[in-house]
């Protein structure tokens, strides 16, 4: 079935069709561009780009689970069964329909008879929308021993050869995924090539940053692609004019639709308010205080609170903390105060994606009167410019040494708009928690594959997790807080749990497809 939008730059409004074959459907541009359009219609699940693959990042010691559920529960300590009905498992499904229809385009594409600014657009979007899919998927599933990496199907698979056996290893897939993305970085063109009406699809830059990331993942198995890290982050942050990248000088309004094509945006899912990602309002309080439905599903620890150095003002961006305030749906919350009530098993919540909610007026405006579909016009990155500084600091330090003088800026750079002071001594260890402070709760990159590919998951993971108990004065005013233990010691083996279970749904359908080890 393909999937497009109305117009090209409309393309977060869908309208399904039939499925219409070669010889009849592709023949003219507006037919390419309906199906470029297309490949945007992973966009808006709630099994995707609401909590998705959130259910996995649950597992790290940044988070906690926010609502008594037993599926999540058992991924979170560990104990995931293949057909777990946790919406994480939408994800192979819908990502190998994207795999799917990029390689359409780039079977027919090249042969018609089309305009060829058209045509070259086309191709490159097809390569990062198929590169970016398995980006999105082999991380989570593939290894480089014993399991392998994820099937690879192309636009040169033969029909009979679609049930791929896996590859021996991961590396065939980031090597893939860079490689499509370099083709990719070739066609398309700048954002500032881009009219404003295609601003959110891929552009060079973002095809730069997502072959980094893919490097970066596959560095753990081999140290050589750290030089692709450094190719790539060179060649965004040497980007000049309307294009150059730099830290959005303001982390607190970072968050918000201001900033959604600021110097900071690499790449982002867009939205509306009538439909788009629905991460915003996936953690909060449950039930929003009967002011709107945010469902307080994914909470965060005191083990992050406690990251963050004294002055460091990303920490009261992430985290709402006991006796602090916000406005939300027109009303100031007093949290844990007035009104006292928390859902939040750990006694904190996230305020990193609540700038959207802050006005009840706004509804239908800046965020969806649906509190089911908790669409907002404020973008959720993918990847952003501080991701950048911090894999080619992360780069540098493993493949250079400790100290790199080129690393301690870098990291300086990203402390400096924190709030901090210029530092860095470049160590392993800061890196590892700049990445933590800087990037928790985001929708991507990973803090649980973070910890997987640094090796020291299982030494995390063996430590209980903390949050904190309010304590009110007999008139009702805020005393103090308690730390106390709300999650126990959990069993990491990283012969097993450095990857998840391929949902059995998938594994049913197939002939060749192997699940991975030990699930």
């Amino acid at each position: 079935m393909l999937v497009f939008s109305t117009s090209c730059s409309d393309f977060l409004e869908f309208e399904s069709y039939g499925a219409p074959t070669f010889e009849n459907y592709w023949k003219s541009d507006d037919d390419v561009l309906a199906a470029v359009d297309g490949l945007s219609f992973w966009q808006a699940r709630e099994g995707i780009d609401g909590r998705g693959f959130t259910w996995f990042e649950n597992c790290s010691d940044n988070l906690v689970t926010g609502r008594s559920q037993s599926e999540a529960d058992q991924i979170k300590n560990f104990q995931m069964s293949a057909d777990n009905g946790r919406d994480a498992k939408d994800n192979w499904r819908i990502m190998y329909q994207l795999i799917a229809k990029s390689n359409d385009i780039l079977a027919k594409v090249p042969d018609l008879k089309i305009t060829e600014k058209v045509k070259k657009n086309a191709l490159g979007q097809a390569y990062f929308h198929r590169a970016f899919a398995y980006l999105w998927l082999a991380p989570w599933y593939g290894d480089n021993g014993p399991n392998g990496g994820i099937p690879i199907v192309t636009e040169q698979t033969e029909f009979d050869d679609l049930d791929a056996p896996r590859p021996s290893s991961v590396l065939d897939n980031y090597d893939m995924i860079i490689e499509d993305m370099s083709k990719a970085a070739e066609l398309l063109p700048l954002m500032s090539q881009q009219p404003k009406a295609d601003w959110g699809r891929p552009h060079k830059a973002a095809a730069w940053a997502f072959t980094a990331r893919a490097a970066l993942y596959a560095a753990q198995f081999d140290a050589s692609y750290y030089q692709t890290v450094l190719d790539m982050t060179s060649k965004i942050m040497t980007l000049s004019g309307s294009d150059k990248r730099a830290l959005y000088a303001e982390f607190d309004n970072l968050f918000s639709e201001s900033a959604n094509y600021s110097s900071e945006y690499i790449y982002s899912i867009q939205g509306t308010a009538v439909e788009g990602p629905k991460f915003a309002g996936m953690s909060f309080q449950n039930g929003g205080w009967g002011l709107y439905n945010t469902w307080g599903y994914f909470q965060p620890t005191y083990e992050l609170y406690d990251a963050y150095e004294e002055g460091d003002i990303r920490r009261d961006v992430t985290i709402l903390f006991p006796n602090q305030h916000i406005e939300f749906m027109s009303q100031e919350i007093h949290f844990g105060v007035k009104p006292a009530a928390i859902s939040s098993t750990s006694g904190m919540t996230f305020r990193k994606w609540m700038h959207p909610f802050r006005k009840k007026e706004d509804a239908g405006i800046y965020f969806s009167t649906n509190g089911n579909n908790q669409s907002t016009r404020m973008s959720i990155p993918l990847i952003r410019y501080a991701d950048i500084l911090l894999m080619r600091a992360e780069a540098l330090i493993w493949s250079k040494g400790e100290g790199n003088s080129e690393a301690k800026e870098l990291i300086n750079d990203v402390r400096e708009r924190a709030g901090l002071p210029r530092n860095s001594n470049a160590t392993k260890a800061q890196l590892m928690n700049e990445r933590r402070c800087e990037l928790a709760f985001e929708f991507q990159p990973s803090r649980h594959l973070d910890l997987v590919r640094w090796g020291i998951a299982q030494q995390e993971y063996a430590k209980p997790l903390h949050g904190v108990k309010t304590i009110l004065k007999d008139d009702g005013s805020f005393d103090k807080v308690e730390i106390v233990e709300i999650w126990p010691s959990r069993n990491f083996n990283p012969n097993v749990h450095h990857v998840f279970p391929i949902p059995q749904s998938d594994i049913s359908k197939s002939k060749n497809l192997v699940q991975n080890l030990g699930y």
